[in-house]
């Protein structure tokens, strides 16, 4: 059974000029209101009278409304015009719907469970346990009852319209709030949160390099394609109400400001207004949310994403089927994306990252194409390898002492390293100098990227200048200080006090870090005792544990104890970046241990035959017969294919089964209503709910690493990124266009502390590529070879083979790989190619480092013409706001002759 009824608050007009402090306001029964929200100068809210009257007297007129005390102007049998189905408006077809909160509510259960119980218990016993048993989730939902009655009555105070819908059956209810912000909240707002108001229009710019390459030559360029109703660009300033007439369009209240506008609006009152109380951080939506009083809140998607089956031109089609038609598409893998239009429908934070996302994907392309070329090179040349020769003709002429205690002598011949060499040759030595080089000119060609879009999306300032205190930030803040760089009063957290929580949130880290380490040791001694059991039973099947199955158990943790005990940032983005940092932190040491283990650790401490090196009495363990390089390329491989490979099928599958329980759920709600066409909020709700950037950017920045830290291992690495993020970009697409409910659109100048991350990769990168060929692979050893004893490399083999002690006596004459006398001790050669390891080290890590401090000097942050634009729109913005300025030198003289 469906049962919708609808509520609506209109306000009348009035002046909204006025500053209250909530806690002192009365209503009309001369009881103090509670708290509401904050303002930018003190911990208030701007709130007109008018509003508060109304709500007041609304509340007095439905104090006898049992089923929902909420809401006011109950009116289930209004006669309003009905709005089509699927609509962004109120019932009365004008009213645009800015957000939606939705929340679920379960009937009462009868008791009917203990009746079976009363045959053997008294009835008060009976009774007791039942009550006993509904009491605590009862005032649990009281609770969050009166949680919702409150936040509801304030967002009414603040002067947003409301209108309720229901979908109802026998075994829950379905509320949706649906929220407007009117003309004059949004004025106040758009002020009040710096949004930037147009002055000028101006030619769309052209920021594709490779289309503009393209023209030069005359070379038709198949991946641009024209997209209808591109946004326009404008000159802009800060928005002011004393100067609407100056800015374009502001003629007309319903389209002035932009969807992703009012709903930032309405999101940051939702995200400021009080529900409980302020001392105990009981502010915002998304506190409400993680205690279960709404299960969801989210603007509405501008209509269906599919397209229609009829015929249409493509400027009437919506946002949402543009982007699904011209971007979310398989088959437009090869188109340029359309920033402009992401930018519009979700907002600058997640166009920044597709714009990121589509900037170092076309970067791949070059280091795909050397990588493959050095592979092809090494695959053509494998035939003339010397060393590898003498390995796979030598039979029976080196026979090498055990791998572990059990184990049996083999022979080197049995190895024929002739695939190793792919991955070991002088080639990838030019490769990882090549990679150096393209990782920090890539970030250096991102900011200058990253500086146009900033400016054309007028965020270029937003971090320092507009960007406004969380709310939790300004509830738990003991006092008030003026701003440095705007001269308002903001909630400020003494330094002092939040030096113990950072203090203590990093020592958690470095904990849960150490743990990490421990069990890295722990699956280290694990793989020893199983390889050891595999020798002796000759089962091959026995599987390794990974270091990996605990760090879902300690994100967790980092998680949690982030929310519980958090460092008090001022904004979002300081907030967002610190946490990014931290859980990166972990995710490198887990992500990566395994990788340098293998590189740098594994085989290097094995002692000799007899004087075997040991860990707890177990001894320590050697590489593979192929050598550490080897199985460095084959975990490479696996992380680069077989890894992103199930990722990417998970990102497919995983959001069509949420969305499809999601809907399952929602169709036994309707119950017989589903026959009819659900309405705009009951569709956006079936969808999955968008858990934000964090885990998309983690999976692409780990991937850099890599490809960069570990180039010199596996040349294939680039190829194989480039090829996942194509589907990579496509996926994402799809899954924001067509599987998630709409996110809020957030505002943002650049991607963050991921960039900061992204530089400390490309450095590491440096160095770790240069121990990697010193001390990993073979280069310098035959370098050394070729230059003192024979260019050909003949006799390379035995060269590098060490023969056992006379000591040692389970294998006489047995060979290993070292550079090691018959009494065990390092030869000359070994201190030579040390030293040579050394200088190679050094050497190569000052060319590159030069180099790159070169390439940096060289590249400007922010290109010649954006300096040009930037001052035009300053001179735009001086101009519009001149008669302000005139006011305040005046008063300024004014007041400084009243002084002198």
């Amino acid at each position: 059974m469906l049962r919708k009824g609808s509520e609506l608050l209109l306000a009348t007009g009035g002046d909204r000029e006025v500053l209250l402090d909530l806690d002192y306001v009365t209503g009309n029964r001369g009881e103090p209101q509670t708290t509401d929200s904050y303002g930018s100068l003190q911990n208030g809210g701007f709130i007109p009278p008018r509003y508060l009257s109304a709500a007041a007297a609304s509340s007095d007129d439905n104090d006898d409304d049992e089923d929902d005390p909420i809401y006011i102007h109950c009116d289930k049998t209004s006669s309003r015009p009905e709005q089509p189905l699927g609509g962004n408006y109120f019932r009365d077809g004008r009213t645009k719907i800015d957000f939606v909160l939705v929340w679920e509510v379960k009937p009462r259960k009868h008791r009917s469970r203990w009746r079976g119980q009363s045959e053997t218990s008294g009835p008060e016993e009976v009774g007791a346990r039942a009550e006993e048993g509904s009491s605590r989730s009862e005032r649990r939902k009281a609770q969050l009852a009166r949680w919702r009655n409150k936040f509801t009555q304030n967002l009414q105070n603040a002067g947003i319209l409301l209108e309720k819908e229901e979908t109802a059956s026998e075994k829950k209810t379905i509320h949706y709030l649906n929220l407007s912000a009117p003309w004059d909240v949004l004025v106040y707002y758009a002020e009040e949160l710096i949004l930037r108001a147009p002055l000028q229009a101006q030619p769309n710019p052209n920021f594709n390099t490779s289309d503009r390459i393209l023209r030069k030559l005359y070379i038709p360029n198949l991946m641009v394609e024209s997209l209808p109703n591109r946004p326009l660009d404008y000159y802009t300033c800060a928005f002011r109400k004393s100067k609407m007439e100056k800015f374009l369009g502001c003629e007309n209240h319903d389209t002035y400001f932009t969807n992703t506008q009012r709903h930032r609006i309405v999101y940051e009152l939702l995200a400021r207004t009080v529900y409980g109380k302020r001392k105990r951080a009981e502010v915002g939506v998304a506190r409400l949310l993680n205690e279960g009083a709404y299960t969801a809140a989210f603007p509405l998607h501008e209509g269906p994403f599919e397209l229609p089956e009829y015929e249409v031109h493509p400027d009437e089609l919506n946002q949402r089927q543009v982007l699904f038609r011209y971007w979310a598409r398989w088959s437009k893998w090869y188109k340029y994306q359309p920033l402009d239009h992401i930018r519009e429908y979700f907002g600058e934070k997640i166009a920044l990252y597709f714009a990121w996302l589509g900037f170092y994907t076309a970067w791949l392309l070059p280091a795909a194409v050397v990588g493959a070329f050095v592979f092809v090179s090494g695959l053509m040349s494998m035939g003339t390898n010397t060393p590898a020769k003498e390995i796979c003709n030598s039979g029976g002429s080196y026979l090498m002492c055990p791998l572990c205690k059990t184990c049996k002598p083999w022979n080197i011949s049995d190895i024929c390293p002739m695939v190793g060499y792919l991955f070991d040759h002088p080639g990838t030595v030019f490769f990882s100098v090549f990679m150096s080089f393209w990782a920090v000119t890539f970030l250096e060609y991102w900011k200058r990227k990253m500086a146009t879009l900033a400016h054309h999306w007028d965020c270029m300032d937003f971090q320092e200048e507009e960007e406004r205190p969380r709310p939790e930030f300004a509830a738990m803040a003991p006092s008030i200080e003026y701003n440095p760089v705007t001269g308002v009063k903001e909630p400020y957290f003494p330094e002092r006090a939040r030096l113990s929580r950072m203090l203590t949130g990093s020592m958690v880290i470095i904990i849960m870090l150490c743990v990490v380490m421990i069990f890295l040791v722990s699956v280290i001694m694990y793989r020893g005792i199983v390889s050891v059991m595999m020798y002796r039973t000759g089962n091959f099947s026995l599987t390794f544990m990974d270091s990996y199955l605990f760090k879902y158990f300690f994100y967790c943790l980092i998680c949690l104890f982030w929310d519980v005990w958090t460092e008090m940032h001022r904004t979002q983005t300081q907030y967002e970046d610190a946490f990014t940092f931290k859980v990166f932190v972990f995710q490198f040491v887990n992500f990566y241990s395994s990788p340098f283990y293998v590189a740098f650790f594994k085989g290097r401490f094995v002692g000799y035959p007899g004087h075997y090196g040991t860990l707890l009495g177990m001894r320590n363990e050697e590489c593979g017969p192929g050598g550490c390089l080897i199985e460095l390329a084959e975990q490479l491989f696996i992380i680069m294919v077989g890894k992103q490979l199930i990722s990417n099928v998970q990102e497919f599958v995983i959001p069509y089964v949420k969305a499809w329980q999601q809907k399952r759920a929602l169709n036994k709600v309707r119950g017989t209503q589903n026959s009819q066409e659900p309405r705009r909020w009951e569709e956006d709700y079936q969808l999955v709910e968008c858990e934000g950037l964090f885990e998309e950017y983690l999976e692409i920045v780990l991937q850099f690493g890599f490809i960069t830290i570990f180039v010199a291992a596996f040349p294939l690495a680039p190829l194989f990124a480039l090829l996942n993020n194509w589907a990579e970009v496509r996926l994402d697409a799809h899954k924001f266009v067509c599987e998630y409910r709409r996110p809020v659109a957030e505002r943002a100048q650049n991607i963050g502390v991921w960039f900061n991350i992204l530089e400390a990769l490309s450095h590491l990168s440096v160095i770790v590529n240069a121990f990697l060929i010193a001390f990993t692979s073979d280069f310098l050893p035959r370098l050394l070879y070729q230059y003192k004893f024979d260019n050909d490399l003949n006799g390379y083999v035995n060269f590098t083979l060490a023969y056992a002690p006379p000591s040692y006596t389970s294998h006489p004459m047995c060979r290993y790989k070292a550079f090691r006398d018959n009494n065990g001790n390092y030869t000359l050669i070994y201190w030579e190619l040390l030293a040579v390891r050394l200088g190679f080290i050094i050497a190569f890590e000052h060319v590159v480092f030069i180099v790159l401090r070169a390439i940096d000097w060289m590249v400007p942050d922010v290109p010649e013409s954006l300096g040009l634009k930037v001052k035009r729109e300053r001179y735009l913005a001086k101009q519009a706001l001149a008669d302000n300025q005139e006011a305040l030198l005046v008063s300024h003289r004014g007041s400084a002759s009243s002084q002198g």
